[in-house]
């Protein structure tokens, strides 16, 4: 999380106070949500009954790697529903798929899935958040769960993710 945080010049505090902790001491929704080997954009869909949407709000590109920071938010209301830190290695994915990525119009789980790639979610960590003042200007206050997690596509580790949510 400190790494993803740093790429777009946040400490760790700005987005939160960051605990550890297991599925069992996650709410339920949070648990559905978050304590998964899914698709974060399959399972949000599903929990709310409607499609998300991508939105970014800022990004990185290099030679290896394209980083963003992003809001889910609901097709049926706008309301936000995930925060997200992403760094994506490109050298990884098939070129129409980094053009898809970079085109910012769907979720990065949908755009896996369109193509076909085999890929694999392995959940890092779980965390309790007392938000910071980033994730308290998309979600409000009072405490929000994430997780950290990493998409290894053909079983290489190619998605760095950190996904906040908030029921």
């Amino acid at each position: 999380a400190k790494r993803l945080a740093a790429l777009f010049g946040y400490s760790l505090a700005d987005l939160g106070d960051f605990s550890p902790t297991t599925p069992e001491h996650l709410p339920a929704e949070c648990r559905s949500l978050l304590a998964h080997t899914g698709h974060m954009t399959v399972t949000l869909e599903a929990f709310h009954g409607t499609l998300v949407d991508v939105r970014v709000l800022k990004e990185r590109l290099d030679e290896a790697s394209y980083a963003r920071e992003i809001l889910l938010t609901r097709q049926s209301d706008g309301a936000s529903v995930q925060d997200g830190l992403v760094r994506i290695g490109l050298a990884d994915l098939p070129a129409e798929v980094r053009e898809d990525i970079r085109a910012k119009q769907t979720p990065l789980g949908r755009v896996l899935i369109r193509h076909g790639l085999l890929r694999d979610v392995e959940v890092l960590s779980l965390w309790r958040i007392a938000p910071g003042e980033m994730l308290t200007g998309h979600f409000g206050s009072g405490d929000v769960f994430g997780r950290s997690a990493q998409i290894l596509v053909d079983q290489r580790p190619t998605v760095q993710l950190l996904e906040v949510v908030r029921v």
